[in-house]
């Protein structure tokens, strides 16, 4: 990441750094919750009788208050930042579209959250509702929402606290592409993060010494770029990869925290199952002198909050009727049982909701063994989407050349005519199946469409696909969605949140 000379070579001289400790603190840190009130498997879907569960609101809420009760009996004083991103990813978010979020953020004491691509998945009006339902601030430097008659006035770009003895100012960053893979609508810009954190940084030191804090929804890898080259950055709390910084945890990516030219980073993975802590001792002119903290990942064993479980049960209540409530009426059912094995009407419709759910993608690409059941003519209802789409999978969205793209549909063929779950269900793309030819040459001609009309792929073209987070993983042996995807990011909407507002749309 290139550096801009803005302004902080001209910042005020800071006194030289103090040996003594000024401050202890406690920054509990969280991100990319979307919505999961309820506890979850191991693969964040719902919990099952009889699996391990972890997380849910009730628990998160006991996990904090026992953070912040070790930290005062260690003497330090704490605080819990989000990392954006609480909405989607649940029926609490549909039904309630932002307000579950916010009961549960007061009951907890959030202090401060930076917004996430998400929140804008349903417009500037219903993050404008969750923003006058939360007491804390929503923050985003690199958000110019000025010109939207929603959010003007409502998002702050940094927020200064005085946290035990401590001086901190806290900047949010939102992810760029979020114009990209939301709907934040035409009248909210998305600036460089980089330049917008370095105007912040600017005016918060310009009024004396203090420790910034980075509340990132960027992804890990631009937090990495953006410590290497942004001076004054004395730790970030990142989001939006999901990604897992722990210690002695299995499935960590990194230590908690990675330590990048001095900065300290952490994120804690995602979907409320693990809460972070990173404490830190600051010195009188701001400088992080050390660290501690760790993440926890929060099992089943932990006691929930009874106050916090009885909120969760009574935004709840109202989710079995939007089971049953009709989003779509069927001439006829749709079976999912040769999804296998050809080209389905319901594979097509799945595939189809996946391209709409990503305003740039050109294709839409589902497996059929994804698909578990079909929907029944007459009056669809939620239930039967669930029922449908169980693995409450993300949307995904990738940047593929059309080789890459050719060399997936062998792969989703290599074992026709016997049923498989890889098999290819598209929207934007089809091929044609050569019957008699071995694995690995079964595809034909591959055309793409383009302004309603059909062209053959070019082989070394970037084009943008919509998929599930499964196959762009590499699941189902889709290794090239994992190697060669250009570009990538799998936490879209749900699965079935895409199919229900496509089945909706074309009422």
């Amino acid at each position: 990441m290139q550096r801009r000379a803005i302004g902080l070579l001209a910042l005020p001289a800071l006194a030289p750094a103090q040996a003594q400790m000024a401050a202890r603190i406690a920054l509990l840190h969280m991100n990319d919750f979307h919505s999961r009130h309820s506890a979850i498997a191991g693969n964040s879907a719902a919990c099952r009788e009889g699996a391990p569960c972890y997380g849910g609101s009730a628990r998160l809420a006991a996990a904090v208050a026992e953070g912040r009760a070790d930290a005062a009996s260690a003497g330090r004083a704490a605080m819990l930042l989000d990392g954006g991103d609480q909405f989607m990813g649940s029926l609490f978010y549909t039904h309630h579209r932002g307000l579950a979020e916010a009961a549960v953020q007061r009951a907890i004491g959030t202090a401060a959250m930076a917004i996430g691509n998400h929140e804008f998945d349903n417009g500037p009006e219903t993050l404008a509702g969750y923003a006058e339902a939360v007491p804390f601030p929503l923050l985003s430097a690199n958000m110019d929402a000025s010109r939207s008659a929603a959010l003007a006035g409502r998002v702050r770009p940094w927020v200064e606290f005085a946290l035990g003895g401590a001086r901190l100012a806290v900047v949010g960053l939102t992810t760029p592409d979020t114009a990209n893979i939301s709907s934040p609508g035409p009248d909210i810009r998305f600036t460089d993060p980089a330049e917008a954190a370095e105007r912040a940084i600017w005016e918060a030191r310009r009024s004396g010494p203090c420790t910034v804090v980075l509340l990132s929804h960027l992804g890990l890898n631009a937090d990495r770029r953006l410590a290497e080259s942004l001076p004054g950055v004395d730790v970030i709390l990142g989001g939006h990869s999901h990604t897992l910084l722990a210690n002695g945890l299995a499935d960590a990516a990194g230590p908690h925290p990675v330590m990048a030219r001095g900065v300290r980073i952490a994120q804690a993975g995602a979907h409320g199952r693990y809460l972070g802590r990173l404490d830190l001792d600051i010195a009188a002119d701001g400088r992080v002198l050390g660290h501690g903290g760790a993440v926890r990942e929060l099992h089943g064993d932990l006691p929930e909050d009874a106050g916090v479980a009885a909120l969760v049960a009574s935004l709840g209540a109202p989710l079995e009727e939007l089971r049953r409530r009709p989003v779509a009426q069927l001439p006829r059912m749709l079976d999912n049982a040769p999804c296998g094995v050809s080209p389905c009407e319901i594979g097509t419709l799945v595939a189809q909701s996946l391209r709409q759910a990503i305003p740039d993608a050109q294709i839409g690409w589902m497996n059929g063994g994804g698909i578990r059941a079909g929907l029944p003519a007459g009056s669809v209802t939620w239930g039967d989407v669930l029922t449908s789409l169980p693995f409450q999978n993300t949307v995904a969205r990738m940047v593929l050349r059309g080789h890459a793209i050719q060399a997936a549909l062998e792969i989703g063929v290599a074992r026709w005519p016997a049923v498989a779950g890889r098999f290819p269900q598209l929207a934007g793309l089809r091929f044609t199946l050569l019957q008699g030819a071995p694995a690995g040459s079964r595809v034909g001609a591959v055309e793409v469409e383009e302004g309603g009309q059909w062209r053959p792929i070019d082989p070394s073209r970037a084009y943008v696909v919509a998929t599930n987070n499964f196959l762009r993983r590499g699941g189902d042996g889709f290794t090239m969605f994992r190697d060669e995807a250009l570009e990538a990011y799998d936490q879209g909407p749900g699965l079935e949140e895409a199919l229900v507002t496509w089945l909706i749309a074309r009422r």
